[in-house]
């Protein structure tokens, strides 16, 4: 204690360099922790969105999330609703479930014949409720601004599209889509060599040689292919146009009912689904679902090749987020580590220099070279410990006042906002970490000058001017 006593009164011998080292100190340590807290914030509201999208694990049939987006019926889930009583009634992960919900991928054209136009799409069948009660997920206290989706408590053949899609197929007046020019009409086409053309095909070239669409019609039809390879063409009814994010998603995306895109693909014969949902209540208990749904997948629900997905595979862009954080967070902490460094070290250098005499005296009174140096060493360590304490309360105060001040940030992909906050206070180990990280970078700056002082010779520092 007698030791760092001194120390301080050492570094008070000199305020205005202590308190610029001080300052240094505590700025490189807000700097840390505001932008730690900022990156945490971003990558829970990131989580939060796909959770609620996505789910937290999918059961799918194997090998579908390589290769079924172009052949969903040959990656279908035969008997899902069985899966689902399964994994609801299992004794583990009742306790862990929010949502199990089904899902039916499948893509075809989407046209609006009247006015000539169609669209190649991707389009999912959902059961809307279960949808709307997954975007409820927030265990991090988000406060997204996620919409619901409008299917709920509409008719079977309610469909919404994105804003891209009602553009292409003229139907921004009747949806109130903004920013939406009028795309010219194909041009009139002839046949010259005389042949009939097949009843089904006329009956799809007399729509399309219709009149422009009535004022308020949102009538589309949709042509896929379905369970054998046979087109099959369903009439749906657009309720409303969303903007889904991204341009290109936007420009080909719809959801409608899930009984319906099963009619669409695979008639009358057994509907399927090609994923099935399972979001939890929180996400640490991804493991132990995870582990559970294998064990099923090896015994109860063996006779289908089936496997589990988590929201990290399905949403790339995830870990690609974290990845990028995680690198500038490394830069910023190494580059303000390197600044605090030769700052510390600067002023400890200067420390020694000017006390130079003093060094001599004490050596000369029988004080060890051991001494000298844990004398200087302390100092560092004191400088420190309380950058340490003023950068982590500053950063706190800091982190409060943006956290309350009213502003949002929309994530990559998302055309709804997050709440924008900074995540200090409860990281433990963000604040642990940066706070020793700036202790042991301050004694390391105070180490090479605190030994340079104490290997001088008595008789040169006393006679040092």
């Amino acid at each position: 204690m007698k030791t760092f006593s001194l120390a301080l009164r050492n570094l008070l011998r000199n305020r205005r360099r202590s308190l610029t080292t001080l300052l240094a100190m505590v700025i490189g340590l807000v700097t840390i922790l505001l932008f730690g807290g900022y990156s945490r914030n971003v990558i829970y509201a990131m989580q939060t969105g796909y959770v609620q999208l996505h789910g937290h694990l999918q059961i799918q049939r194997k090998d579908f999330f390589l290769y079924g987006s172009g052949n969903p019926a040959a990656y279908g889930i035969p008997n899902y609703q069985a899966v689902i009583d399964i994994v609801k009634r299992d004794p583990l992960l009742a306790p862990m479930l929010t949502v199990v919900t089904p899902k039916l991928s499948l893509g075809g054209i989407a046209g609006n014949f009247a006015a000539g136009v169609s669209k190649n799409v991707v389009a999912s069948g959902v059961v809307p409720a279960e949808q709307n009660s997954m975007r409820l997920w927030d265990d991090y206290g988000s406060a997204s601004y996620t919409p619901k989706i409008a299917l709920e408590g509409t008719a079977s053949d309610a469909v919404v599209i994105g804003t891209g899609v009602a553009r292409l197929l003229h139907l921004c007046a009747p949806l109130h889509v903004s920013n939406c020019g009028q795309l010219p009409l194909p041009p009139a086409r002839s046949d010259s060599s005389g042949a009939a053309a097949p009843d089904d095909i006329a009956a799809l070239s007399g729509l399309e040689q219709g009149a422009a669409p009535a004022s308020g019609q949102t009538t589309i039809e949709m042509l896929a292919a379905n369970l054998h390879g046979a087109p099959n063409v369903a009439s749906l009814q657009v309720i409303k146009a969303e903007n889904w994010g991204l341009k290109e998603f936007d420009d080909s995306y719809m959801v409608m009912h899930l009984a319906q895109a099963q009619k669409l693909i695979f008639g009358g014969d057994a509907p399927q689904a090609t994923a099935i949902q399972i979001q939890l209540q929180h996400t640490g208990q991804m493991a132990a679902a995870q582990a559970r749904l294998n064990e099923l997948l090896a015994s109860t629900l063996k006779q289908t090749p089936l496997e589990i997905l988590g929201y990290e595979t399905l949403a790339p862009i995830y870990g690609q987020t974290i990845q990028f954080f995680d690198s500038v967070f490394g830069f910023i902490a190494t580059l303000i580590g390197v600044i605090v460094l030769f700052t510390v070290g600067n002023t400890m250098s200067t420390a020694v220099f000017e006390r130079t005499t003093e060094i001599g005296t004490l050596r000369a009174i029988g004080q060890r070279r051991g001494g000298i140096r844990h004398l200087f060493v302390s100092e560092g360590l004191l400088l420190g410990a309380i950058g340490a304490v003023l950068g982590v309360l500053t950063a706190l105060l800091l982190a409060y006042l943006i956290n309350h001040a009213g502003l949002t940030w929309t994530p990559p992909g998302y055309v709804y906002a997050y709440p924008l906050k900074v995540r200090v206070w409860g990281d433990w180990g963000l604040i642990g970490g940066s706070a020793a990280g700036l202790i042991v970078v301050a004694l390391i700056s105070a180490w090479w000058p605190a030994h340079r002082a104490s290997r001088m010779l008595i008789v040169d520092a006393l006679r040092h001017v």
